[in-house]
């Protein structure tokens, strides 16, 4: 059983590329063959990984999920500032909170790793949803559809307001 690390991660700054796709209309390889030819336009990089991030529209979209339903996915790598913004490439802000952190080893074409966060694990945990970007973190290990590839799948979370209150009520 595949257990996460529960991981403050801090506010961060990532640069790159955006696309509106759905499942079904997956336009991610589209994404990053436009993003690859200005990473290195990129100043003030933190580190060498790269950043898969899924914003969604709202809370519901898990709990009503739908293969079609669209989201915003973006390529890019993290920076410390937005100052020199190269052209062709926009700024998110990806807001400081609870992750649960997935080690992930497998092609990126095996979703079946999402369907045991979602479905398996999160049911279960002490933790919810978060209304925060998902996203990937793609290291040096990673390489896209290779069996061996290796990636950390951060997944916004935040205590259960019931363990909350349990929690508090301890003596």
């Amino acid at each position: 059983m595949l257990k996460p690390k529960i991981e403050f991660f801090p506010k961060k700054r990532v640069v790159g590329k955006s696309l509106r796709m759905s499942l079904v209309q997956n336009k991610t390889h589209e994404l990053w063959q436009s993003f690859m030819p200005l990473r290195n336009t990129v100043k003030n990089k933190v580190g060498t990984d790269f950043y898969s991030i899924q914003v969604y529209d709202n809370v519901s979209y898990f709990e009503n999920f739908d293969p079609k339903i669209e989201f915003t996915k973006w390529a890019g790598i993290e920076t410390t500032e937005n100052d020199s913004l190269p052209e062709n490439l926009e700024t998110l802000e990806l807001d400081e909170g609870l992750y649960a952190i997935f080690q992930h080893k497998g092609s990126s074409t095996d979703t079946s790793i999402f369907q045991y966060i979602f479905a398996t694990w999160l049911p279960v945990s002490d933790y919810e949803l978060d209304h925060r970007p998902h996203f990937e973190i793609l290291g040096e290990k990673y390489k896209n559809q290779d069996p061996n590839s290796e990636e950390q799948i951060c997944i916004p979370v935040k205590p259960k307001k019931n363990i909350l209150n349990y929690k508090n009520q301890q003596p």
